[in-house]
């Protein structure tokens, strides 16, 4: 058994709950502890996981709270967590069944790093995808990679519960990108260390998903995370600097955008936004 806690997020995925969790169940090597958080689903979510709790060695618990979206979902099972290290895995994806023995073992050679992610198989509206190189994940000091969309698959992640005691919880703020600016904001202190095969199945194409829903306009959160990251003064000058030219680009190309399609307000705002960070 593995001092991993995983933490699954979901809202409204009876059906596709199910085969996460039974992806958690056939690990070669167990965890020891599953926490489903139910973010307000109104289907038969609690039905399915209840289900499952039984007959089972592993310890599945089954957290219900209101609908306040997947950064508050994470923390709330991050808070419950008992083992020093976390795993999260989304409700729609699932793990090969070597996945945790690969990435600990990996971790346990290597414990400068308390931070891994592995590769990922892309299902797309249920046929194989490729990435383009940007999504590519990568080893060692990622910041760079890191700034112009996130690179780091949220389900594929084990991280020593310690970094969020020094570089804090998910952002509830954020309905989107939250996991832009954990990892972000993990990067620039933190290397990573990537096991470069395809450990997680990550499933997209859907539109209950959050990045479906917020597919027009997500440069606005990661505005708001380079925002907030540069406003914490975490950040050394070379990080600052890059994280600022990040910024620029990004609300040069969302304000004016804005202002395209007659939103002159909100596109001025974004325009002169980096203006606030110069130094």
């Amino acid at each position: 058994m593995a001092p991993i806690t995983v933490i699954i997020p979901t809202y409204n995925r009876g059906v596709r709950v199910r085969d996460a969790i039974e992806s958690v169940l056939a690990q070669r090597l167990p965890a020891a502890e599953l926490i489903v958080v139910d973010d307000g689903s109104l289907d038969d979510t609690a039905t399915v996981v209840e289900c499952m709790q039984k007959d089972t060695p592993l310890p599945i618990f089954y957290l219900l709270h209101p609908n306040r979206g997947p950064a508050a979902a994470r923390n709330a099972g991050i808070q419950r967590a008992t083992s020093p290290f976390i795993a999260f895995l989304d409700s729609d994806d699932s793990w090969r069944p070597n996945k945790l023995a690969l990435q600990f073992e990996a971790m346990r050679a290597a414990p400068a790093y308390l931070i891994s992610h592995t590769n990922e198989s892309w299902i797309y509206k249920g046929g194989n995808r490729n990435k383009k190189s940007i999504h590519y994940p990568r080893h060692g000091d990622i910041f760079a990679y890191c700034l112009p969309l996130c690179c780091v698959g949220m389900s594929t992640v084990i991280v020593h519960r310690d970094l969020f005691e020094r570089y804090g919880l998910f952002d509830e703020t954020l309905r989107c990108c939250e996991d832009y600016d954990m990892w972000l904001r993990v990067a620039s202190h933190e290397q990573f260390l990537l096991v470069d095969e395809p450990l997680t199945i990550k499933n997209g194409g859907r539109p209950d998903q959050v990045s479906a829903q917020y597919r027009i306009g997500m440069d606005r959160f990661r505005i708001q995370a380079l925002a907030s990251l540069l406003h914490s003064g975490g950040l050394d000058d070379e990080h600052y600097c890059m994280a600022l030219k990040e910024l620029r680009k990004k609300c040069e190309i969302y304000g004016n955008g804005c202002i395209k399609h007659d939103k002159e307000l909100e596109g001025s705002y974004y325009v002169s936004l980096p203006k606030l960070f110069d130094f």
